[in-house]
């Protein structure tokens, strides 16, 4: 003979203290809850419109120089200082928790073309148009002493750019060729060139730390190996590169700003053709610099706006412009994964959030519970036509709008010219180029 007991556990439902939340028995069974989709898609839209209220990204601006800002470099060490360089020789250390200069210093005459930290955060170098390369303390000068530089070194042509090896005492400058220094020394360990232009940008690879890739004026994107001092491989584009970033957690990816306003990701493995094309821009795009997760890169154009692209899609995600920011020269992307820095001709740095909607500051359970459920509502509900609608909006400058509608009909009236060509022509004769490869020239071992 079987006997059914009911056992009750008080644990399941009696509350602990009169201020925590009743608990209520939920039955999960689809069969009763009929509206249950209708329910999350109310609450999906509703979630995506208050995403969209909430977008307000700017945070600040940072102003004190007296030229346009060049180049940003961020501290390995600290999340709170911030280095940049401006036209007119000066450079400053910026504290963004108080959001003010700390220390200011005239390192060169004429541009500072170029800055980076040293990987242990105790000095940082500088370029300038001076022909110098300048070593300075990260820490300012103590009562009564001189401000001077720990090292300063004399080239023979003037550097455009800089970049620091990631773990040894090595540092590499781009200009008529790329130089790699050590630091105990006034002459270079080697120097690297492949064609006779001026190269623009120098950057170390962050996780194979020995492979470097520099951008020329004469179109290519060249890739080196500091360990055989040898060039490996280039690729001609149509038109300039301006700089390149490495994925920070894809070894062989990087990315690259051109001057025909597109961004291209390219596997250094294959560079025939790129992994993705990044296009939104309607003007040159100046710098890029990937978030700290490998996911997403934040671009720097001469049409006055910073956008954020994801890694594998083509578009942006995000726009970012104000009235008074100019031609945005320099970008950076914090370590912290949350804000976004770009410095531009107008003499200002200026704080974003990376995430335009994210709330700052510390969060309770229940909010971030909340964030949390919305934020998967919303990518259930993605594709659906209103909530897709609402998410894409933006609102851009008059110029960046007719611009794009511009480009829009050019590009259409290019792809009509194209089919009617090959619609007339012998068949094969017109071949079907795709827009991966339409950029680039050729790709030299």
């Amino acid at each position: 003979m079987r006997v059914k007991v009911l056992s009750r556990n008080p644990d399941d439902y009696v509350r602990e203290t009169k201020l925590d939340l009743q608990r209520v028995p939920r039955n999960y069974d689809p069969a009763l809850h009929p509206f249950e989709v209708a329910r999350e898609y109310v609450r999906a839209l509703n979630a995506t419109k208050l995403e969209r209220v909430f977008a307000k990204p700017f945070l600040s601006s940072l102003d004190g120089h007296r030229d346009g800002v060049n180049c940003i470099a961020k501290h390995p060490k600290s999340l709170s200082t911030v280095l940049s360089g401006a036209c007119d020789g000066e450079v400053r250390i910026w504290n963004l928790t108080k959001r003010q200069c700390i220390r200011a210093l005239q390192a060169h005459e004429g541009f500072v073309r170029g800055m980076c930290a040293r990987f242990c955060g105790t000095s940082f170098f500088t370029v300038g148009d001076d022909k110098t390369v300048k070593q300075w303390k990260m820490e300012s000068p103590g009562y009564g002493e001189e401000e001077e530089p720990i090292h300063t070194i004399l080239g023979k042509t003037v550097y455009t750019g800089i970049d620091h090896h990631w773990k040894d005492a090595v540092f590499a400058t781009c200009g008529q060729q790329v130089d790699i220094w050590d630091e105990q020394r006034t002459s270079p360990m080697c120097s690297l060139t492949w064609g006779f232009d001026s190269i623009s940008s120098v950057k170390f690879n962050p996780i194979e730390t020995y492979l470097l890739g520099s951008c020329a004026s004469d179109r290519n994107i060249v890739l080196y190996d500091m360990r055989q001092s040898t060039p490996l491989k280039k690729v001609i584009l149509n038109m300039r590169t301006n700089t390149l970033c490495w994925n920070p957690m894809e070894a062989f990816i990087f990315t690259a700003a051109n001057e025909d306003y597109n961004l291209y990701t390219f596997d250094m493995r294959y560079l025939t053709s790129p992994v993705m094309v990044h296009m939104d821009h309607v003007s040159a795009v100046l710098d890029v610099d990937y978030s700290p997760t490998g996911k997403e890169f934040v671009s720097a154009s001469f049409d006055k706006s910073v956008r954020i692209f994801p890694v594998d899609k083509g578009h942006s995600r995000e726009v970012y412009h104000t009235k008074r920011m100019q031609h945005v020269i320099t970008v950076k992307w914090t370590s912290d994964n949350k804000y976004i820095l770009c410095g531009s001709d107008e003499m200002n740095i200026r704080l974003w959030k990376a995430n335009a909607s994210e709330k700052l500051g510390v969060l309770a359970p229940r909010e971030k519970a909340a964030m949390n459920y919305n934020q998967k509502l919303k990518e259930k509900f993605q594709h659906h036509p209103q909530i897709k609608r609402i998410a894409r909006h933006r609102h851009l400058p008059k110029s960046i709008y007719c611009q794009i509608k511009e480009q829009r009909i050019m590009r259409e009236a290019r792809r009509r010219k194209e089919l009617n060509r090959r619609k007339h022509s012998k068949p094969g004769s017109v071949p079907v180029v795709s827009e991966k490869k339409k950029h680039i020239v050729a790709v030299v071992q």
